[in-house]
């Protein structure tokens, strides 16, 4: 009979096998979901010490194949964390990454000394963008805008955990329709698909299950920031922001194209690997 600790040392040698894994810190997530257990807990580290019961470690193989095969540890847990926060995720929804969390940093930086704010974050997905801002600055008005069903039950999920009162907008955000009835904004937030054709080709598994809708931004990748830039600047209050993340190689067409646009007081964000990242503009006014 073997015990915890021995199963997650079998586990971490199959899971070393896939391309982009950090097989431990995974081997241990997955059987403390078939634990039912924080793998973080001390309670946790005490069982690695106790013998496997059957039932637990067919489970735990379970879980393990289904990683081995590509799925995404995220939707296999059922959650991710993002800025500190627990967030629903699943097929369907984008799952949050640390790169984005720059977007926080930034309208926090922006924002710290505003007494109230209205925000709308385009293509919410899982609504760690809007969420998160809303929990983290002052009187925040929301709306978040999410067009795919599978994501906006994670978003309305997310909501529900948070206890927020932002509004949630099922809906294409290239809509012109919808576009005309929301609020005037101090920001205007957007993680949107930028991914290019090339890019589609070279995807690892793990992002391959994610929703291609969430990725593909077009054949060079700035589809969604030609249309958003024109579509939503009039819904911006004089003065309000703009705040998209981009790929790594487009901040200076998604820069141009802000300020062709009349934006003002462009600028780039490097995140944490010294990669562009994130472009806010001002609109004049």
């Amino acid at each position: 009979m073997s015990t915890y600790g021995e199963l997650i040392t079998d586990a971490v040698r199959e899971l070393s096998t896939l391309e982009y894994s950090d097989a431990a810190l995974e081997a241990k997530e997955l059987l403390g979901l078939a634990l039912k257990l924080d793998c973080r807990s001390s309670e946790f580290e005490q069982k690695l010490w106790e013998d496997t019961d059957e039932d637990t470690e067919q489970e735990f193989f379970a879980l393990c194949e289904r990683r081995l095969k590509g799925e995404p540890l995220q939707y296999i847990l059922g959650e991710w964390d993002f800025y500190g926060s627990t967030f629903k995720v699943g097929r369907g929804v984008l799952i949050p990454r640390q790169d984005t969390e720059l977007l926080i940093d930034i309208a926090e930086n922006v924002y710290k000394n505003s007494d109230s704010l209205e925000i709308i974050d385009l293509c919410a997905g899982s609504g760690c963008i809007g969420l998160t801002l809303e929990r983290r600055l002052k009187n925040v008005e929301l709306t978040m805008i999410e067009k795919y069903t599978d994501a906006i039950e994670y978003l309305f999920d997310n909501k529900l955990s948070f206890g927020s009162q932002a509004r949630v907008v099922k809906g294409d955000v290239l809509d012109g329709s919808i576009i005309s009835q929301q609020p005037q904004a101090d920001l205007i937030v957007c993680n949107p698909p930028y991914l290019t054709a090339e890019d589609m080709k070279s995807l690892q598994a793990e992002v391959r299950a994610e929703p291609v809708e969430a990725l593909y931004g077009g054949e060079d990748g700035l589809d969604f920031y030609r249309d958003i830039v024109r579509l939503w600047k009039g819904t911006l209050k004089p003065g309000g922001a703009m705040l998209f993340e981009i790929g790594a190689s487009q901040a200076k067409e998604v820069m141009e194209l802000m300020i062709q646009h009349g934006f003002k007081d462009v600028r780039v964000r490097k995140d944490a690997a010294g990669n562009d990242r994130a472009v806010i503009g001002f609109k004049r006014g």
